[in-house]
């Protein structure tokens, strides 16, 4: 009987078009992983209120969830941050068949933290919340996906990294020209001098602290963006801050000079190791059989 591997994925955004387009590579699912990649694209875009539907949300779900067909996708609605809370078809669920083995992908707010409760043996979420929630603070920087393990202690959580998908932005620090010694780049090198604000993204402050290391980030004074604030203009306001960015186009708008990538922002895959089984080292080979040429396969 082919064994079902249950897999803990995001609901909704890049993190999860990574983990469907690295799936649909190895078990030619294209067509089911642009199904819901589209679909949840329109949804977002319906939601920010670029995209007028002609039918209501129970209907539009009612349409494209398959119950009772494991192999094609379920979705589901959540309630949105955004004003008015309005409501958001997700991702649910499919099974996708990869060789022996069956990959159920349920959808979850908080995967890394469904692993961390011993619900799912594997699941993907963003390194940052690794780097939030269990990564130990040091004096040196960590900056290589790779080094994350060596900083979580065992007795916290049982939770490992073991690859990336390669959906990669970074948190890239950058400040104005007036901050920077003349001819300069803003550099961890930067800060070690520095004296001052620091403009971050709410929530990211161990982040920031693991990535420059406690040596660097002592002297700093975190400062975030105002309500309906864009992050690049914070940063020019308070001066030297650290933003995901990927061209930095926007950021040189803002007159800021865009300088050391400090982390990668990437979709990681996790494991939780005393849920280790057969079936989940096959499910677990799917998804770093790409990525052992590389640097990004940890183990």
């Amino acid at each position: 009987m082919t064994e079902t591997i249950p897999v803990a994925v995001p609901r909704k955004g890049r993190p999860l078009e990574a983990v469907l387009q690295r799936v649909a590579a190895e078990a030619d699912a294209q067509e089911v992983a642009d199904a819901i990649i589209s679909t949840l694209r329109y949804e977002k875009a319906v939601t920010k209120g670029d995209q007028t539907p002609d039918r209501g949300a129970y209907d539009r779900l009612a349409d494209y969830s398959h119950l009772g067909e494991p192999t094609r996708p379920d979705y589901t609605l959540l309630r949105d941050d955004r004003a008015g809370k309005p409501r958001r078809i997700v991702f649910d669920s499919v099974t996708v068949p990869v060789g022996d083995a069956n990959l159920r992908l349920v959808g979850r707010e908080e995967p890394f933290r469904a692993l961390r409760k011993h619900e799912f043996a594997l699941g993907f979420d963003s390194a940052d919340l690794v780097l939030e929630e269990v990564v130990e603070l040091r004096p040196d920087p960590l900056t290589r996906i790779a080094d994350v393990n060596a900083r979580i202690d065992p007795h916290d959580t049982d939770v490992r990294v073991v690859s990336g998908m390669g959906d990669t932005v970074y948190h890239t620090l950058m400040a104005t020209p007036e901050t920077l010694p003349q001819g300069e780049q803003p550099t961890r090198e930067f800060l070690t001098d520095y004296e001052g604000s620091l403009c971050i993204s709410p929530r990211y402050e161990r982040l920031v602290e693991a990535v420059l290391g406690t040596r660097n980030a002592d002297s700093l004074r975190f400062e975030y963006p105002g309500e309906h604030e864009e992050e690049e203009a914070a940063i020019a306001d308070a001066g030297v801050g650290v933003y995901l960015t990927v061209t930095g186009s926007t950021a040189r708008e803002h007159g800021l000079v865009v300088g050391e990538e400090l982390f990668p922002s990437e979709t990681v895959l996790m494991e939780n190791c005393s849920e280790a089984s057969a079936g989940v080292e096959r499910a677990k080979e799917v998804f770093v059989r790409a990525e052992t040429e590389s640097e990004m396969a940890i183990y």
